[in-house]
């Protein structure tokens, strides 16, 4: 018999795998209905819906290994991240899909929450208020608007599959919906500045560098309180602690 793998739980949801399946065990039900119809409408591999008995949706592995995990080194090839900038631009010009996506906000309540947040950071003693501060001005040029597009909305490192050089999958879509192009390739590259490169060579044109350097700080400021509160730790090198030094 399989072993159960915890793969990740917090107080919001839990994954566990069991041989090939995936079992996601989550108790907002709107989280899952968009995973289920983003898997649907992506023009790009994602894993197979088997069965789903709420709060359970049960999906295939998708085969190959993540394309690196934040905080070390990827071990993927710079042809791999190019590919897997090629299949989130086919992401991009994609119909949008119907639904505006979860937690969607404009420039305006970003920046106020944002604000809430670094107040939060500092007053906890969580990072430094110099730190902050350079960071939250750097965050300033993500909040502008933009054209909407059917975006993953949480593209982590670990959420992309590759074989190779090929991408064979991109899993967790309970965050897709309409949004930000750039905040889809700032998360994908977020502590892998590196392989920015790459990833545009794939993408094509319509990428604004200070932007996605603006998504590293909001996205970052904005997880360390919570990632700390969760069982996650943002200070772990390479992580989101790390991210925001490297703007000073």
């Amino acid at each position: 018999m399989d072993e159960v793998e915890v793969v990740v739980a917090h107080s919001e949801r839990a994954t566990l795998r069991v041989g090939d399946v995936f079992l996601k065990v989550d108790a907002d039900q709107a989280r899952i209905d968009v995973e289920v119809e983003a898997m649907a409408l992506a023009p790009v591999p994602t894993p197979r819906v088997l069965w789903r008995k709420p709060p359970v949706l049960a999906i295939t592995a998708v085969p190959g290994t993540a394309l690196g995990r934040l905080g070390e080194p990827s071990t993927a090839s710079p042809t791999a991240w190019a590919r897997a900038g090629a299949a989130v631009r086919t992401l991009h010009d994609a119909p949008l899909p119907p639904w505006t996506g979860r937690r969607r906000r404009g420039p305006d309540e970003l920046a106020a929450e944002l604000d809430g947040e670094c107040e939060l950071l500092v007053a906890n003693g969580l990072l430094p208020a110099g730190l902050v501060t350079r960071n939250r001005r750097i965050a300033e040029a993500a909040l502008r608007p933009w054209t909407p597009a059917f975006t993953h909305g949480d593209l982590q490192i670990e959420h992309v599959f590759v074989d190779g050089d090929e991408v064979t999958g991109i899993i967790d879509w309970s965050e897709a919906g309409r949004g930000d192009a750039l905040f889809d390739l700032a998360t994908l590259t977020l502590g892998h500045e590196e392989h920015l490169g790459d990833v545009i060579a794939g993408y094509g044109t319509g990428v604004d560098l200070d932007v996605i350097r603006a998504w590293w700080s909001t996205r970052s400021l904005l997880g360390v309180r919570w990632l700390a509160e969760h069982g996650f730790d943002p200070f772990a090198p390479g992580c989101e602690v790390d991210v925001l030094k490297s703007r000073m």
